[in-house]
């Protein structure tokens, strides 16, 4: 989770092109399965059953067409600035997303509104049998008015709804964190389960972190179903799940307020937001779930509302029966909390995750940005990502990852006034 926007996976000419052999009379006219639209100027055109190692990016004005393959190009984990895309693919084989709001429609002139906390939502259409996804950054009404201004050129058979197929896969939630001590890594957006069943037996990793969502999630998860983290729970994976809300940079769309008092209703908003994906994807209350809280230089400026943040986002978090942990860099958001945290001992992360990228598999209190002799987050509530942003190969499958040593007991961990230890 580098503190940088996606500076890599610039996508060559070639994806520029159309998916289909259709008309494209002026250049940004488009033809896909029966549906005619206008791209605006800037956009790229990414065909994905052509290139299917594309990256999903949420940071380029985009239109994508095709299932998403292997997002093997993806790299980055935050972006400062969200754009607007829009991914078309079949309705009838669409994946059925758990981690964002999706909602049937007939009639594309009558978009209801489903504004969702990672900014984006999904429409079934049924008419079209397409499924449409929709990113953006201020606000969702440039692109759903694109996506309304669409016509029918010939007449599909209606799809079935996806509702049913996301409630289909929950089927109870799952314990996905048992106690565990080793290396992790973490990817843009989930792998697929042939690279996860290849790690599996090939890497030292046994645990794997999740973007679930929020705001500044720098790549779409079109893999990320409840049956997707089912079966990686099944496999002993221990999972990771990640928010990455609003970041300590000025950005309208994804940025911190400066206003602790401001910084602490965000904190909630979080919270609520995570919470909502978790269930979604079917994890079990007293789940830790990560706040990804990238780095900054100015802690004149952004402690205090880092710190009311976090601390906003574990409240909410214990309220609502699950467990808080927060993914921080050891040169500010871990100093700023280790300095409050006699302030508030109870509303501070039951787990730190700390980034220093000194190649140290450790979580020592010098590893992790802490006092020396400290005990802040001692007793196995400790994680520390000691290596960025670099490709690693186990098997025949190369990933883009972040690499983590942690060690961390959920059976240690307590919410006050909500549910016990994990067992």
């Amino acid at each position: 989770m580098p503190s940088r926007t996606l500076l890599s996976c610039l996508l060559g000419a070639a994806l520029l092109a159309p998916a289909v052999p259709a008309a494209v009379a002026d250049g940004r006219t488009v033809d896909y399965r029966g549906l005619r639209l206008t791209v605006p100027d800037g956009w790229r055109v990414v065909d994905l059953d052509r290139h299917p190692d594309a990256c999903l990016r949420l940071d380029l004005p985009s239109l994508y067409l095709g299932h998403a393959g292997t997002q093997a190009e993806c790299t980055g984990r935050a972006v400062r600035t969200r754009a607007d895309t829009l991914h078309l693919e079949p309705l009838d084989d669409a994946p059925p997303r758990a981690d964002i709001p999706t909602v049937t429609v007939d009639d594309l002139r009558a978009l209801p509104g489903a504004r969702g906390d990672s900014h984006e939502m999904r429409y079934a259409l049924r008419r079209s049998g397409v499924m449409a996804t929709l990113s953006y950054g201020a606000g969702p009404d440039a692109v759903r008015d694109l996506l309304a201004r669409a016509r029918s050129t010939v007449a599909a058979p209606a799809g079935p709804s996806p509702a049913a197929a996301v409630t289909a896969a929950l089927a109870g939630p799952r314990s996905a964190q048992e106690s565990f001590t080793g290396q992790g890594f973490d990817t843009c957006t989930a792998p697929t389960q042939r690279a996860m069943d290849t790690w599996r037996g090939a890497s030292p990793f046994g645990a794997v972190g999740i973007y679930i969502g929020g705001r500044a999630r720098a790549c779409a998860q079109p893999r990320l179903t409840a049956n997707w983290v089912r079966r990686q729970v099944a496999n002993g994976w221990h999972l990771m799940p990640i928010w990455v809300g609003p970041q300590p940079w000025h950005n309208a769309a994804t940025g911190l307020s400066t206003d602790p008092s401001e910084a602490n209703e965000q904190g909630k908003e979080a919270a609520e937001g995570a919470v909502s994906a978790a269930r979604s994807l079917g994890l079990a209350e007293g789940t830790l779930l990560y706040n990804d809280l990238e780095n900054y230089s100015d802690r004149a400026t952004w402690d205090a509302p880092v710190v009311a943040y976090l601390t906003a986002w574990t409240v909410r978090l214990h309220e609502l029966g699950f467990r808080s942990a927060a993914y921080v860099a050891a040169s500010s958001g871990a100093k700023a909390l280790s300095a409050h945290h006699h302030q508030a001992p109870d509303a501070m992360p039951d787990v730190l995750w700390v980034a220093v990228w000194n190649g140290r598999s450790s979580v020592a209190d010098t590893d992790m940005g802490l006092p020396a002799g400290t005990k802040q987050w001692a007793g196995r509530r400790r994680a520390h990502q000691y290596r960025g942003d670099h490709h690693a190969t186990y098997g025949d499958v190369t990933l883009n990852i972040d690499r983590s040593w942690l060690d961390v007991d959920p059976t240690v961990l307590t919410v006050p006034g909500g549910p016990g230890p994990i067992g």
